[in-house]
């Protein structure tokens, strides 16, 4: 790792490195995301003659149990820093997909879940946000922005792939690959590229070179603990806003095609197809979130944040036409732009960096309720 930091010595700040690596997180955390689930239900269903209501109890029940297990993850990516705790993280999400391929009744289905929501949708995206927010301060918007890139990528590819795969070699086959390829992609970057923090290589955040003077024994990093931050206020109003933006925006992913066919006689297959202006949308706007956060207070993005989620749930209901669901898709596209970008930015911005992996563990847990 580090000679790969002294090849970029001078030429590149090697942030931009880790940039790519917590992008890459991201993208593979959709092994343990909702829209790569989607594809997979009514196959299981009819295979193991399993009702969707008890295939998405148990995706409930393992969900739960993912969240109230972050905080414990949170601590661990501050003691042991997030690169160890991230190659482990992916090395359990890929032994988890194999698990979820072999399901054969509601408990184990229950206990697969719960490997791909807690190592995938928890731990993955939250120590790709941890690794990133160490690196970066004034750019921090920006790069978590970057990141976040990933996801709208994910959720462009992964419900085609897993299409493709089950049609080509059946659902359980189709959990294996996912699996292999979930540690081709990410275990070479985190053992040959990744650095838990910039101060490791004698530099600080957004690369500001030490004087020389200075030595890793003087580098302080400022941050409260999670009982310091649980006694500040700000703490509940962020956790109480993401969790109205984070309740609100999965039932629009859930329910988006249900509703649009339902209620407006739109056919399906065109009402998933609004995810792809959804994602060109993240796409665009989920940088230009980055810089946005960098450059204006962050309580007024905020605000503006869950007022773009209003947007989003006040178009849906005017989604008649074509004109007003792609408007509606774009804005929502707008809504998730923000909500990547502010994901990883908050806790560093509030609380510093020094037990940010507890604190937005905490946070997450609140989150993924």
């Amino acid at each position: 790792n580090r000679k790969f930091f002294e090849v970029s010595k001078g030429k590149f700040f090697y942030g931009w490195v880790i940039v790519g690596i917590g992008s890459l997180g991201i993208f593979t955390s959709g092994a343990g995301q909702s829209h790569t689930f989607s594809p997979f239900i009514p196959v299981i269903s009819q295979d193991l003659n399993i009702s969707s209501t008890s295939i998405t109890t148990a995706y409930m029940i393992a969900t739960l149990f993912a969240a109230f297990l972050l905080p414990k993850m949170g601590k661990l990516v501050d003691k042991y820093g997030p690169r160890k705790i991230l190659i482990y993280t992916v090395m359990l999400l890929g032994i988890g997909c194999m698990i979820f391929g072999a399901a054969s009744n509601f408990l184990m289905l229950a206990i697969a879940f719960g490997f791909l929501r807690f190592f995938g949708q928890g731990s993955l995206m939250l120590g790709s946000a941890n690794i990133i927010t160490q690196w970066f301060d004034k750019k921090r918007g920006f790069a978590l922005g970057l990141m976040g890139l990933g996801f709208a990528i994910s959720m462009g590819l992964h419900p085609y792939i897993s299409d493709f795969l089950i049609s080509n070699y059946g659902w359980r086959m189709a959990w294996v690959i996912i699996g292999f390829s979930t540690w081709l992609i990410m275990l070479p970057p985190l053992i040959f590229l990744a650095i838990d923090k910039p101060e490791d290589v004698s530099i600080k955040p957004d690369g500001i070179l030490e004087n020389k003077k200075g030595s890793k024994k003087n580098v302080k990093i400022f941050g409260l603990n999670l009982e310091e931050a649980l006694k500040e206020k700000s703490f509940y109003i962020l956790s109480f806003s993401f969790f109205s933006i984070s309740s609100l925006v999965t039932a629009l992913h859930f329910f988006q095609v249900t509703i649009l066919s339902q209620y407006f006689g739109m056919a399906t297959s065109t009402a998933a197809a609004l995810f792809i202006p959804t994602m060109v949308s993240m796409i665009i706007f989920i940088p230009i979130a980055g810089k946005i956060l960098d450059r204006f207070e962050t309580h007024n993005i905020i605000g503006i944040a869950l007022l773009i989620t209003t947007s989003s749930l006040l178009f849906i209901t005017f989604a008649s036409n074509t004109t007003f669901s792609i408007i509606y898709a774009i804005i929502f596209g707008i809504n998730n732009g923000f909500n990547l970008s502010l994901f990883g930015y908050i806790w560093p911005r509030y609380f510093g960096r020094l037990h940010v992996g507890s604190i937005q563990g905490a946070g997450q847990m609140i989150l993924v309720v």
